[in-house]
């Protein structure tokens, strides 16, 4: 008997810097009323789903950062997307900028949730592979700012059972390292919901904007294949205030293959039912964790963080 989840990945187009809040939710609450229409049992937002790709801008004064950060989940804006939940029996993931205080400090993060059929949050994750740079560099056609407005993520790489099977959840950058993935396989993820917000090209270096896409595919499918796991990622696309974001929105299934994706760089909706028993096949013979693992052989992935060769 198959264990069915029918997923939309409901990709973004751009969110100007002007465009409000109220704006976003309620362009996704057209696409989440288009996923009802599809029997969606989950929908998956981007990254920054509520504005713009703010570290792309430098900014310094306290209250001009501030008000691109979230103080609650829900609020005020964004409880029309807790409401539809509830309503239409589908459960959603959403990434956002959250401000918080922890231990008497104000902490941001880049964080994401995972809400359940019922509207209740059943799961919270903090990005953890922040890229980009914490100060200005005049040299960048743009910037890339996240070290400099967000603290690297304290929740680890966790996963819930909920909605039938066990999910699991990360963030933009976090999807191109192999650690991400292996935590959560280790723990039985069935399913990998992520958002990003990645620019057609880098700042600082041309890079073939093909290349890009591949090498954002090829990190999904590879994390997928390796650890028998579905994984959704949704983009925020097309042009934001004259930034191009690719997209590349797709549905990968436990073997590595894409089985649905975005065709354009708007608001999209695409729709795929993924069976979680399609995992066992994996997670039973060649990815079979317990019979052919050997972490004493893999000491150096914790131990240290940058490559050291062997003296010459």
């Amino acid at each position: 008997m198959s264990r069915m989840i029918t997923v939309g990945a409901a990709q973004l187009g751009p969110i100007q810097k002007a465009e409000s809040r109220t704006s976003a939710v309620n362009r996704m609450i057209q696409l989440m009323e288009q996923a009802r229409r599809k029997q969606c049992d989950l929908i998956v937002f981007p990254e920054l789903a509520l504005t713009t790709f703010f570290p792309r801008y430098l900014m310094k004064d306290r209250d001009e950062i501030e008000q691109w950060f979230e103080r609650s989940m829900p609020n005020e804006v964004t409880q029309p997307l807790f409401d539809a939940a509830r309503e239409f029996g589908m459960g959603f993931h959403l990434g956002y900028a959250e401000l918080v205080e922890e231990q008497g400090e104000t902490r941001r993060y880049n964080t994401a949730i995972l809400v359940d059929k019922s509207g209740t949050i059943v799961g919270k994750y903090r990005k953890v592979h922040l890229p980009g740079h914490a100060e200005y560099e005049d040299e960048r056609r743009f910037q890339h700012l996240e070290k400099y407005y967000f603290d690297v993520g304290n929740t680890g790489f966790n996963v819930w059972r909920t909605m039938g099977g066990v999910l699991g959840m990360c963030i933009c950058n976090d999807r191109r390292w192999p650690e991400t993935y292996r935590v959560m396989g280790l723990q039985g993820v069935e399913m990998v919901v992520l958002g990003y917000n990645t620019p057609s090209t880098n700042g600082k270096v041309e890079q073939d904007p093909h290349l890009r896409m591949f090498q954002s595919r090829l990190c999904m499918q590879s994390g997928a294949y390796q650890n028998s796991t579905w994984v959704v990622g949704v983009a925020k696309a097309g042009t934001e205030d004259g930034h191009q974001l690719f997209g590349g929105t797709c549905i990968v299934a436990p073997t590595g293959e894409i089985v649905a994706q975005a065709q354009g760089l708007g608001d999209e909706l695409i729709v795929a039912d993924c069976d979680l028993d399609l995992c066992l096949e994996g997670k039973e013979n060649m990815f079979n964790f317990t019979a052919h693992r050997r972490p004493e052989y893999y000491q150096l992935i914790t131990e240290q963080a940058g490559a050291v060769p062997p003296e010459e």
